[in-house]
């Protein structure tokens, strides 16, 4: 079982730049993947990134290509999404997810069986 608690999310003008924080229990975190979602309102839940199981590999959107970054430090059972340029049509919720198993290529909302209660970013003057 892995708990998932998400954090860094807030009020940032365009263009800004923000650091969610995802929290991990549970023993299996150095076996699991991880992803980061999004859902804005009215919208349904969508793939931002993802990264395997142990840090090699990273997985990106189209749409955050170049401006997100996602890292993970096993040490410290946590997972991070660094967010830069970011632009009014990132606003959401965003949540962390993690799946058993090292690969990280995976960006369906069913494939990941843990989920974290989000963290919303509004990006807005």
């Amino acid at each position: 079982q892995v708990q998932l608690v998400e954090s860094g999310g807030g009020l940032v003008q365009p263009g800004g730049s923000l650091r969610l924080s995802c929290a991990a229990s549970g023993r299996t975190f150095n076996n699991a993947a991880m992803g980061w979602f999004r859902q804005a309102p009215g919208k349904e839940r969508e793939f931002v990134a993802s990264i395997s199981a142990g840090g090699g590999r990273a997985y990106y959107a189209d749409f955050v290509k170049g401006r997100f970054t996602i890292s993970r430090d096993n040490a410290k059972n946590t997972v991070y999404l660094e967010m830069n340029s970011l632009q009014a049509e990132d606003t959401a919720v965003y949540y962390c997810a993690g799946r058993s198993g090292p690969s990280g290529s995976y960006s369906l909302v069913r494939e990941y069986g843990y989920w974290g209660q989000g963290t919303q970013v509004t990006v807005s003057s």
